[in-house]
């Protein structure tokens, strides 16, 4: 399995930033996807979940209005708009498959992270 996120970067205040997770090893179009993201001295927390199908969305509160997840089944990738943003949005941003195997273990795949940095 693996998760390549790219697109993080500085920007400042009011900005807008896209993410992309290209996804390879397992069945992309069958997976839910998320983003995560951790804050420096901060717990990782959940951004934005997708269904398989793309036809379901959840968002933190926090993020709700301003970023949008959405994927491209064909392409293996999932993506994050991240719209209006704030200095309390700088973190390292991790695509995530959670997954149960069929003994009921519930599993997290991680890439490596991509940071995004809001400010002036």
């Amino acid at each position: 399995v693996q998760l390549v996120e790219s697109g993080g970067g500085l920007v400042q205040p009011g900005g807008s930033l896209r993410l992309s997770c290209a996804a390879s090893g397992f069945t992309f179009s069958r997976s839910d996807m998320r983003w995560c993201r951790q804050a420096p001295g901060k717990e990782r927390e959940l951004v934005a979940a997708i269904t398989s199908a793309g036809i379901s969305t959840n968002y933190a509160n926090s993020v709700k209005g301003r970023f949008t997840i959405s994927r491209d089944n064909a392409k293996n990738t999932v993506y994050l708009q991240m719209n209006s943003l704030n200095p309390e949005d700088t973190a390292v941003y991790y695509c995530n498959r959670r997954w149960r195997s069929p003994g009921g273990i519930l599993y997290d795949d991680w890439g490596q992270g991509t940071q995004v940095t809001v400010s002036s």
